[in-house]
């Protein structure tokens, strides 16, 4: 803001926090009554993900879910984990700009561009939930949040902020990735047996190649000539990469996903999801229970990869440790549960196989694609991979 003093500029980034502040008390409100009215059980202090489901195709169920698709990625999928993501993205993106010791790892790569990213990521969400929610039933689950984690954030990162690009990328998102993800899902991965996790991201790699074709040939969507590369993430200067930087690392990994990459983000997020599960276990994570064992091995997969590949931090300045969190290691808790061996299985053998497959793919990808298809290719592969093999060792 070259033309307001700084006591101005501290002022607005004030109001605008606040802003966003109230904005999503008024949602954790809104949430909060109709939840109380629509509860099934008075032993829990929330409802669960089957009452949202039981109450389906309700106002309040439908608002529960599009809310929670914002956390989706991460498996959590609750209201208070994707608000907390917000407010936590919100807050790392005003220490970005005026509090830079608090900042963390600079949010949305150190680009400046998040509110221009999240603006496109939750129109896309939205336009998704409009044009293909019609797709969901009390008993069926779809992958409606796909635009939330993929393109309309990718081409913004790729072609910059504004509204042409943040627009275009909504809707691209919504009309290519969203049924992409449907298709996959519904008429492979579920036939097969396999994890949908693996539909999930083959849509999301296979909707935003068909967009970043279309871009490069009709550059009057996005601007008036295509970037020629995708920037890449900013390293973030540090003396040592030593423990506390492992641990800030691995905190930031949390919200890697939504192209967020930073810690008060995942604070917000990780904080959000807790609560769900203290005020009813059933609630997070599609009702398994498993929120804690879920959230333990995303932690440590995590370290285990900045541990192992700490020397292509150093070299690249980003790397990609966080593909097993919302990939692999997931994919497995939920489908052979929480035990120490799943667990320590998912965690080392994700943290081995997928960053760098994810590098290797995304350095070969042509220039005019964002390399975060890289990295979804590399869950669809390393979850292929390695479920199976965890499943022989739970036998």
């Amino acid at each position: 803001m070259p033309f307001l003093s700084q006591k101005e500029s501290s002022n607005t980034a004030v109001g605008y926090l606040a802003l966003l502040i109230a904005f999503a008390l008024a949602t954790v409100a809104l949430i909060a009554g109709s939840s109380w009215l629509y509860a099934s059980s008075t032993s829990n202090y929330w409802p669960g993900y089957g009452d949202m489901m039981g109450d389906w195709p309700s106002p309040f169920a439908w608002l529960r879910w599009v809310v929670g698709d914002i956390s989706e990625v991460a498996f959590y999928k609750h209201e208070f984990a994707s608000l907390g993501l917000l407010l936590g993205g919100a807050l790392g993106y005003w220490a970005s700009r005026y509090a830079k010791a608090w900042q963390g790892f600079s949010i949305s790569y150190g680009t400046g561009l998040w509110p221009w990213l999240v603006a496109s990521s939750l129109l896309g969400l939205v336009l998704s939930n409009v044009l293909w929610g019609w797709t969901l039933t009390a008993k069926t689950w779809q992958p409606t949040f796909a635009a939330f984690v993929s393109l309309p954030a990718a081409m913004v990162l790729l072609f910059g902020g504004g509204w042409k690009v943040t627009l275009n990328g909504a809707v691209l998102g919504a009309l290519l990735v969203t049924p992409c993800c449907l298709l996959i899902v519904n008429f492979v991965c579920l036939p097969l047996g396999l994890p949908v996790v693996i539909g999930n991201v083959l849509g999301m790699a296979l909707g935003s190649a068909v967009a970043f074709g279309m871009c490069r040939f009709m550059p009057v969507l996005v601007s008036s000539q295509v970037a020629k590369n995708a920037a890449k993430p900013k390293a973030i200067p540090t003396s040592d990469y030593g423990m506390i930087w492992t641990l800030r690392r691995v905190l930031a990994d949390f919200s890697e996903a939504p192209f967020f990459g930073n810690e008060w983000a995942s604070l917000g997020m990780l904080a959000g999801v807790l609560l769900a599960y203290a005020l009813n276990p059933l609630s997070p994570a599609y009702g398994s229970g498993l929120l804690l064992h879920l959230v333990a091995a995303q932690a440590l997969t995590s370290l285990l990869g900045v541990i192992i590949w700490r020397s292509q931090w150093k070299k690249c300045g980003w790397y990609p440790t966080y593909v097993p969190l919302v990939s692999v290691v997931p994919a497995a808790v939920l489908t052979y549960g929480g035990s120490a061996t799943v667990m320590i299985a998912s965690a080392l053998l994700g943290a081995l196989i997928a960053p760098p497959l994810a590098y290797t793919i995304s350095r070969r990808l042509p220039k005019y694609m964002h390399p975060y298809i890289g990295n979804v290719l590399s869950m669809a592969i390393s979850t292929l991979l390695i479920i199976p093999v965890i499943g022989w060792f739970t036998v």
